[in-house]
This record gives structure tokens, C-alpha cells and sequence, in this order.
């Protein structure tokens, strides 16, 4: 038990570097960027509010388990926004690689069965195959766009971020898993677009 409990608080302790790792968001106040951790916690409540949007086969609990996790990575891989680069730094098989093998060392700080059960929702959401993982992904997506939308445009900005490019690189995977909302956020998105 003693083994086990100093893994699970090495875990922990080292879960709690998500806090310095900044976004490209702001939050909706526009006061600071957002870091990394504050954004898992905002998608797990965004889960809990959204929950009448999902599909019914979708388990909620599973969802939030997988949105408290699927940032962990960025402790070693950091944050790559989506529009940074033009959009293909975001899925470069390199960062996929940092993220890949962040998960492995992170995860493996665990128990083996505890981080075994961790890496496969992690796995999952990657995925974005499940109908958890699509719920969770599209939650993952409209909440960056909400605070742009609440800081006249944010990060878009910065990014030169277009119609088009939301559309494809965002609206995509929203529609995929919230189409309801999508159309929603997509009309108080564009006045602050090119």
C-alpha cells in the first residue's frame, strides 16, 4: 500500500505542473492567458452544463475523467495552439511524438493498473472515435472559441485566424459532436472574423 500510495502522490504532484503551462487564450476576461490545468477544469464543467447536448450513449463521467486528463501531456510536450504555424504545428508528428512519449512517463508514474486505465481514455480522446471521445473533443474545441468570442476575437487576432480556418480546423470537430451548438457559437464568431 505504501508503494502504491507514493506513486499515486508522485502522480499528483507532478500532475500539478499543468498549472504553468500557459495557452494562447486569454480568459474570458481577458485579464491573462489561460493555463493549461484552468482549461481542463472549465471543460469538465462545460461537460456538466452540456450534458443535454450529448448523444445519449454518451457517459458523462467517462467524458469528464477524459477532460481532466487530456492536457497532462503539455507538462512535457507544452501547448500548441491550434492556429499556430497555420495549423500544422498543432498535428506535426513530432509534437504528436512529445505527446506520445509525455503520456507514456506521466501515466507511468501510476500504479501500473491506475495508469494503464488513465492512458487508455487518453488514448481514447485522441482517438476521437468513441462517442465519448467526440463529445469530449467538441467540448475541447467550442470552449477556446467561447473565450474569443467573449474578448472580441482574442488569439484569433493574433493568428490571423479566418471563416475558413475555423471552419476546418474547429468547427469540424464541434459539429462532429455538438452540431446544435456549433451553429450557435458559429453566429457570434463570425462579426469577429475576416
Amino acid at each position: 500500500m505504501t508503494d502504491r500510495l507514493a506513486q499515486q502522490f508522485s502522480f499528483l504532484q507532478e500532475a500539478d505542473r499543468l498549472k504553468t503551462v500557459l495557452r494562447a487564450g486569454r480568459l474570458t476576461d481577458g485579464s491573462r492567458r489561460e493555463n493549461s490545468a484552468e482549461h481542463s477544469w472549465h471543460l469538465a464543467l462545460y461537460a456538466m452544463v452540456l450534458a443535454d447536448q450529448a448523444p445519449a450513449d454518451v457517459d458523462l463521467s467517462r467524458v469528464m475523467r477524459m477532460l481532466i486528463l487530456h492536457d497532462l501531456v503539455e507538462i512535457d510536450a507544452g501547448d500548441v495552439p491550434i492556429h499556430a504555424a497555420g495549423g500544422t504545428a498543432h498535428a506535426s508528428d513530432a509534437q504528436q511524438a512529445a505527446e506520445e512519449a509525455a503520456a507514456a512517463r506521466i501515466f507511468g508514474l501510476l500504479p501500473p493498473d491506475q495508469g494503464a486505465a488513465f492512458r487508455a481514455l487518453w488514448d481514447e480522446f485522441e482517438a476521437n472515435t468513441t462517442p465519448d471521445a467526440i463529445f469530449a473533443k467538441s467540448l475541447d474545441r467550442v470552449q477556446p472559441v467561447m473565450q474569443n468570442i467573449a474578448n472580441d476575437g482574442g488569439s484569433w487576432k493574433e493568428y490571423g485566424v479566418t471563416v475558413d480556418q475555423l471552419d476546418s480546423r474547429v468547427g469540424a470537430k464541434i459539429r462532429r459532436g455538438l452540431p446544435a451548438v456549433w451553429d450557435w457559437v458559429r453566429l457570434r464568431a463570425l462579426p469577429l472574423l475576416p
